[in-house]
């Protein structure tokens, strides 16, 4: 190949590289925990410590019914946890599911959460 093809093609072969290194790097992070938790497919499982530290409660669909607010067991407030469900998950800071405190819905499928932005007292499952 001439030097002057090269040239004109360089370009393009440096963005492929980036795109490369860029979509490599994107994989790498994506990997939900490198040190699996343990929560198991169908499963919300929440846990007192961060970095998933602990016993967790664990809920699914056998156990609660969608829609109902469920507050986390007496004395139990949740510092991280996992949402396997296929449906998304609502956590609150309150144990009556009251949007006064602070409340984030995550999505199903796969969602981990090392490090929860609040102290976790209610859980909503949504149809």
């Amino acid at each position: 190949m001439s030097s002057r093809r090269l040239r004109s093609r360089l370009p393009h072969l440096l963005v492929l590289a980036v795109v490369g290194l860029l979509t490599s790097a994107g994989a790498a992070q994506a990997a939900p925990n490198q040190a699996d938790p343990g929560c198991r497919k169908g499963e919300f499982c929440v846990w007192s410590a961060d970095q998933y530290g602990g016993e967790p409660e664990r809920f699914d669909l056998r156990t609660v019914n969608p829609g109902e607010c469920i507050p986390l067991p007496e004395g139990f407030d949740g510092s991280s946890f996992v949402n396997r469900m296929t449906r998304d998950v609502t956590v609150y800071q309150d144990d009556e599911c009251s949007t006064e405190g602070d409340f984030v819905t995550y999505p199903g499928g796969g969602t981990y959460v090392p490090d929860a932005p609040f102290l976790v007292r209610g859980i909503q499952i949504w149809e």
